[in-house]
């Protein structure tokens, strides 16, 4: 009887394998840090403060915590163009700004008068904040910056104009 090459290499790593995986089932392995199913423990129950204040899916606030940072954006320079898109339940306001540098990021379509029609009038600012590494200069295209923000039926019931403010313009779209 002759046995390839691969196969007589291939005999010992299985019985090693097979001797291994026997021992995790008895008292040698089984209770060891070896063993995946012991690397976490038992679990326990604990008991859910009886006033409600205490939700244990939240975690408490400690020193590594985020806090909210007000939004440091300031209006781009310029808006280029204003598209109002109709859609089921509202519209979306699309509009295209050109900042004065490369470099800019997190850009918001940020409602003014907290987001109320002030004499049928909806006003929104477009900003961004500005990178410590901007580039000056460059295309138009390369600066171009675009948003959108979705309002509802309800907050366009009473506007009939819509205004975006940039740093040095506005444009407005009139309802027909």
């Amino acid at each position: 009887m002759t046995f390839s090459s691969a196969g007589s290499t291939a005999r010992p790593l299985l019985l090693c394998s097979a001797l291994i995986l026997a021992g995790c089932g008895g008292g040698g392995l089984s209770d060891s840090w070896v063993n995946p199913g012991n690397w976490f423990g038992q679990s326990r129950s604990e008991a859910i403060s009886a006033d409600g204040t205490v939700n244990p899916l939240i975690p408490k606030q400690n020193v590594l915590t985020r806090k909210k940072n007000d939004y440091q954006g300031t209006p781009v320079a310029q808006i280029k163009n204003l598209r109002i898109e109709r859609k089921p339940g509202g519209a979306i306001i699309h509009v295209v700004g050109v900042s004065d540098s490369i470099g800019y990021y997190d850009v918001r379509l940020q409602q003014d008068n907290d987001g109320l029609p002030v004499d049928g009038v909806l006003s929104y600012t477009l900003k961004a904040v500005r990178s410590e590494n901007v580039i000056r200069g460059g295309g138009e295209a390369a600066r171009q910056i675009n948003a959108a923000r979705y309002i509802s039926d309800q907050e366009l019931a009473s506007a009939r104009t819509i205004f975006v403010k940039g740093e040095r313009n506005q444009i407005s779209t009139r309802r027909r």
